[in-house]
């Protein structure tokens, strides 16, 4: 066998080639693209000749260059950088640092502990696609968030009858009346019909002349007033403001239909909305961060600890701490802990879990890391056993476990 190490950049890629025994065998440095990979191909086909004798090092899990050395059906494991970054003090303590380097670290890795990585996951082409779409998802709601939070902070500096009338910015109400009256003046001039109008327009159906007088009536409420020029830049920033949100709702909202149509194609989407909580978005993000590769995760413990949910513990000497996993894939915990808050409603079991913790003096957020990782632990064992979430199965040996299991 021989071991590669690939530190990769945008524009090339540093590859180092060795033996069993640790013997540079190679060097290179390679393009991005096909010529990059024709290359590899050419260095490492002139050493062996069966693709699977090949076990590559590298810091990243996706990308083309990654999947083109998947498809080769070469042996590859993404090593998280700080680990090669802890690695590499092994051979200097100086602090030198080079990208050829680096991929030597990376082929020593992978030579002498790639026992203690994991091999790139071999996760199907829907849940990939599963998990761009629901990345882009959240990246969109997210940068809407911040867009607002923006307007929020513009309107406060000019015009707080705004926020009077409207408290969720990113409304199709408080769109459709932003956008034809930026600034206070436009907005006290506002008549009862042209407020309907634009409600309508934004796609109120119900309740539109009452919501309409409670408009005008906040919006010719007695404020303090910025001079007419300084008003006036910023109704043109609120109305940029506000043509960027609403772009931002329409691409959110067909971002949504194509997850939820990818989603509900993969066979594991019935399992997955089975649980509490997880509904189509939701389950279509916990799918996607977790992936499909049935044999990924050799327990749930191991699921658990992929997740972030299970606590990590620290006893050097006779000290002992067990704290939460800082570390993890925020994108997970994320939907996660979101899935936990929703099942305290959709689940009594879920709720008396939760119930417990909080009566034993467990602040907020670790009790629904705590369900979280039980949840996960649910999810895995019907994943594994390819049945439906079952309420009374799932939380029926509970009481038997001692109490610290349950607490975990």
């Amino acid at each position: 066998m021989i071991f590669v190490g690939v530190d990769w950049a945008e524009a090339h890629h540093d590859v180092h080639v060795a033996d069993d025994a640790g013997t540079r065998l190679g060097k290179a440095r390679l393009p991005e693209g096909v010529e990059g990979v024709a290359r590899f191909h050419e260095l490492v086909g002139a050493l062996v000749e069966d693709p699977a004798e090949v076990v590559i090092g590298i810091e990243t899990d996706r990308g083309l260059f990654v999947t083109a050395l998947v498809a080769a059906g070469y042996q590859l494991y993404a090593v998280n950088p700080m680990s090669t970054s802890r690695y590499r003090d092994r051979y200097s303590t100086s602090g030198a640092k080079s990208d050829a380097g680096d991929a030597h670290v990376l082929s020593d890795m992978v030579r002498t502990d790639r026992h203690h990585h994991r091999l790139v996951a071999g996760d199907s082409d829907d849940v990939e696609a599963i998990k761009i779409l629901a990345r882009a998802h959240q990246t969109m709601v997210w940068s809407r968030g911040r867009q607002t939070n923006l307007l929020r902070s513009t309107l406060r500096e000019f015009y707080p009858a705004a926020l009077v009338a409207f408290d969720d910015l990113a409304s199709s109400d408080a769109l459709a009346v932003l956008r034809v009256a930026p600034t206070p003046t436009l907005g006290a001039g506002l008549s009862r019909s042209k407020i309907a109008a634009a409600l309508r327009r934004g796609g109120r159906q119900r309740r539109v002349e009452e919501r309409a007088v409670e408009i005008q009536t906040a919006l010719r409420s007695e404020q303090l007033h910025a001079p007419a020029a300084v008003a006036a830049a910023m109704g043109a920033s609120v109305a940029a403001s506000v043509a960027v949100i609403a772009e931002m709702a329409a691409q959110t909202e067909r971002l949504a239909e194509e997850l939820s149509s990818g989603f509900e194609q993969h066979p594991d989407a019935e399992v997955v909305r089975s649980l509490p909580g997880l509904g189509t978005i939701l389950g279509a993000r916990v799918l996607g961060e977790f992936g499909d590769d049935p044999h990924r995760y050799a327990d749930g413990k191991a699921r658990r600890n992929y997740a972030g949910t299970s606590p990590l513990t620290r006893a050097p000497g006779k000290k002992k701490v067990v704290a939460a996993r800082f570390i993890c894939n925020s994108r997970l915990v994320d939907a996660l802990n979101a899935q936990a808050f929703s099942a305290l409603k959709a689940s009594p079991g879920a709720r008396a879990l939760y119930d417990e913790l909080r009566a034993r003096g467990i602040e907020h957020n670790d009790a629904l890391r705590r369900l979280a990782s039980r949840l996960v632990g649910i999810l895995h064992g019907c994943l594994k056993t390819r049945t439906l979430y079952d309420e009374a199965t799932a939380w029926s040996h509970r009481q038997n476990l001692p109490q610290s299991s349950v607490a975990a």
